[in-house]
């Protein structure tokens, strides 16, 4: 009796990362199936074959064999790897689209003629213009959009002497029409129509979508997954005929334009291929910092630069200022959200191209420049990414997209039905953000997010990430409508988080990611690839500052702010020891960040502050500074990661504001030599005591000493074998005769200090110990303070 082979089917699994090469090791394949295809309970485990898809990406692939009496089995699979110095790392890193659930699998149904079962670490090159690989001529291009309601696609070329096209079609070249593919993507590319050319001869080409919706209506969009818009100004047509410039146009509505991120483009119009640009990204020699702790983190809005300009500030600024940045010592900039956004004159927040670097403030190889440059200085490169709500006037970006129909808005969360609610709007989510909320639970929505951070760190070289305001993702949700919560809406906004710092910690493990968060959820800091917390590294302290300096209404210790009354009143300063405390436990600390600085009803610059809103001249300028100097070293030596909004350094005096920060931008480069030469002295050595002690960079503190009605503090910070003391006074006379400090850490040594806010040389009145030597004796130790200042002791 002759057996015949089982007959089979065969099924290829395709794990594709998105990016041009990845530092993965042993990709695997594992299902729940046996060796022979049958359901298991115990998983398989069967490598995979690095190949190149057609886009030039790396690609992991495997067939395998079913037996076809398995036909309508359920199976579930996924991707497991090896990066350098970790192994078994779960590669799936979104979980299954249930709220219930925190499973990251894949599965299927075992069908005949399946197609290839593929899991997308990230979207890179499926939307957008992407470069089509051909071995044998030139390559080719490939335009993507995703429009899942749509009736009809097509892609529209503009002319490049207008960038934009009007509702009625004026200022269009060509119309080429797009085919439907898969989910929800409409595609057209090179040998489909002959008005596509090669990908290289296609370049700099202005380009939208006109997209036939589902109730038949007709609108123009552009490509959210552009890597330019052509804008550079602030006017926007509003669907007119236009015949101006296209740089004065805002970028949101303008025409997307093809851009290879293959090659960079200099000032000069120099083209170098991106290899050749980052050959020298190191050559300055300086080793950047690689864990959170160590970091100075320096807020820089580049709008705010640009002094004695009318216009705002560049990335071309930015890299000017980068020197400043390095003198002064800092080791990490924050910039606001530089992602394409409405008008000029903005902080950011109102993202509409995630992708694209802001063609007003110099485009993505200007963000590149400006990222070499600090790399060449040791200076880490972190983007404040806003993915809470869209623009707010995203008419031609993401609103209403595909569709009319509020339910099928495709970028945002509805609930319900419009008939639902007396305003059909009602369906929508507010979270205590400037815009709805986006609808985390579609996977093109999430990964516009995730793919847009992959591709800045691929491409930009980019060290890191702070999401703003990730409370609103995770826990704000509610319906706009009433107020109810929308605990949906929430659960898949924390899917998401957790799907982002996975798919980050995948790509790039050392990136430093950190979350405007106020919820003093533990999970925040928790790991997500490896566990099920939400994966970042640290989140904002807004408390500490708002025990420091200032918080309107607040309960908080409001040091500053109280100390500015000049009425010697008792000071808190048990409040701030609890801040410092916690600021221990992965937190970033700021004396100032850019919403406290006069946005905020109350807020205002801490010299201001520090002062009651007198002016700040003459003795008044003496006490805000030394105040200011106070609340720099509190934040510097703290155990948290520190940070400050730029200008502080020199005791900036104007509000920054989000409607008219540009009518008071105060001269950093200027007065820096200036009026503010004591201050940004005194920053600077706070700085290097802060990056150059490990004692200080340690989460390590104890706090012996707190006296509110005093206004004294003092703490320890110590590393193996390093211990130092800091003492901080608020007190409006000095204790010129000494103060007794008692702390068992003192014992009975010798102890020296090394730093004094109060310095002549930082427009201090030189009150302290000279830099001398004190004995502690059992544990108690005499010493001079001076008034609204910080001594730092060394242990002998």
């Amino acid at each position: 009796m002759v057996l015949e082979d089982p007959v089979t089917v065969n099924v290829q699994f395709r794990f594709r990362c998105g990016l041009p090469s990845m530092a993965f090791d042993n990709v695997r394949l594992r299902g729940s199936w046996d060796e022979q295809g049958r359901p298991s309970n115990e998983w398989t485990s069967v490598p995979m074959q690095r190949s190149r898809d057609e886009d030039g990406y790396d690609v992991f692939v495997i067939r395998v064999p079913f037996p076809d009496d398995e036909i309508g089995t359920h199976f579930r699979w996924g991707i497991e790897l090896d990066r350098p110095g970790a192994s078994g790392l779960w590669a799936i890193a979104a979980e299954l689209d249930d709220e219930a659930s925190t499973r990251r699998e894949r599965s299927f149904d075992l069908q005949p003629g399946m197609a290839p079962q593929t899991y997308y670490l990230t979207w890179i090159g499926r939307l957008g213009a992407n470069r089509v690989e051909r071995r044998n001529s030139a390559d080719g291009i490939r335009f993507s959009v995703w429009a899942p309601n749509a009736r009809d696609v097509s892609l529209v070329l503009a002319d490049p002497a207008i960038g934009y096209i009007a509702d009625d079609g004026t200022g269009a070249v060509a119309t080429i029409r797009m085919r439907r593919t898969v989910d929800g993507f409409w595609s057209v590319e090179t040998g489909e129509d002959h008005g596509l050319s090669d990908f290289d001869g296609m370049v700099g080409t202005p380009y939208m979508y006109r997209v036939t919706k589902d109730d038949g209506s007709l609108a123009y969009r552009t490509d959210i997954w552009s890597l330019m818009q052509i804008g550079a100004g602030d006017f926007d047509p509003d669907g007119a005929i236009y015949h101006g410039s296209p740089a004065a146009l805002d970028g949101p509505q303008s025409c997307s334009v093809v851009c290879d991120p293959k090659r960079v483009v200099l000032p000069s119009g120099q083209e170098l291929a991106a290899e050749a640009f980052w050959a020298d990204e190191f050559a300055g020699g300086r080793k950047l910092p690689d864990r959170l702790e160590d970091l100075v983190i320096y807020e820089l809005h580049v709008g705010a630069l640009g002094f004695g300009k009318a216009a705002p500030g560049t990335l071309d600024d930015a890299i000017v200022f980068v020197e400043h940045l390095s003198a002064l010592g800092v080791n990490a900039v924050e910039l606001l959200p530089i992602a394409e956004f409405e008008t000029r004159a903005n902080w950011g927040y109102g993202t509409s191209h995630f992708f694209a670097a802001d063609q007003g403030a110099g485009g993505t190889d200007r963000l590149k420049m400006f990222v070499k440059v600090c790399h060449q200085r040791g200076i880490a490169v972190i983007l404040d990414v806003c993915y809470n709500h869209f623009d707010p006037d995203g008419e031609r970006a993401q609103w209403a997209y595909d569709s009319n129909d509020h339910t099928r808005n495709i970028y945002y969360w509805y609930e319900g039905r419009p008939e639902d609610y007396a305003d059909p709007r009602g369906g929508y989510i507010d979270n205590i953000s400037t815009g709805w909320a986006p609808r985390f639970d579609e996977e093109a929505v999430r990964q516009l997010f995730i793919s847009s951070a992959a591709f800045l760190v691929s491409i930009c070289h980019i060290d890191g990430f702070r999401l703003d305001q990730t409370s609103s993702i995770h826990q704000y949700p509610v319906l706009h409508a009433d107020g109810r919560r929308a605990d949906r809406a929430a659960a898949f906004g924390t899917k998401f988080l957790k799907q982002w710092t996975r798919t980050m910690r995948l790509i790039k493990p050392q990136l430093f990611l950190t979350a405007e968060d106020y919820s003093d959820w533990s999970a925040m800091t928790e790991p997500s690839l490896t566990g099920d917390g939400l994966g970042f590294d640290a989140t904002w302290y807004g408390d500490f500052h708002h025990n420091l300096v200032e918080y309107h209404g607040g309960a908080q210790a409001q040091l500053l702010k109280n100390a500015g009354f000049g009425d010697k009143r008792a000071l808190t300063m048990s409040s701030l020891a609890g801040a410092l405390q916690t600021s221990a436990r992965s937190k970033v600390v700021y004396n100032q960040s850019h919403d406290d600085c006069g946005n905020r009803e109350g807020s205002a610059r801490t010299a201001v502050i520090a002062v009651n809103f007198a002016p700040v001249v003459g003795e008044t300028r003496a006490w805000a500074e030394a105040r200011s100097r106070f609340a720099a070293a509190m934040t510097l030596l703290s155990p948290g990661t520190p940070m400050f909004f730029m200008g502080e350094e020199i005791g900036a005096q104007k509000p920054y504001r989000y409607n008219d920060f540009l009518e008071n931008r105060e001269n950093i480069l200027g007065e820096a030599d200036g009026s503010g030469a004591g201050m940004i002295s005194c920053y600077r050595d706070l700085i290097a005591l802060s990056v150059h002690q490990d004692a200080i960079r340690s989460r390590n503190i104890a706090i012996p000493l707190v006296h509110d009605e005093n206004r004294v503090i003092a703490f320890h910070r110590w590393n193996d074998g390093e211990d130092f003391l800091v003492v901080g006074s608020l007190n409006d006379a000095p204790f010129e005769h000494g103060y007794r400090l008692h702390s068992e850490r003192l014992g009975d040594d010798l102890w020296e200090e090394i730093f004094n806010t109060d310095a002549h040389a930082y427009g201090g009145w030189n009150v302290g110990n000279g830099g001398g030597r004190i004995r502690a004796t059992a544990g108690v130790l005499d010493a001079v303070l001076p008034a609204s200042g910080v001594l730092v002791f060394r242990r002998l």
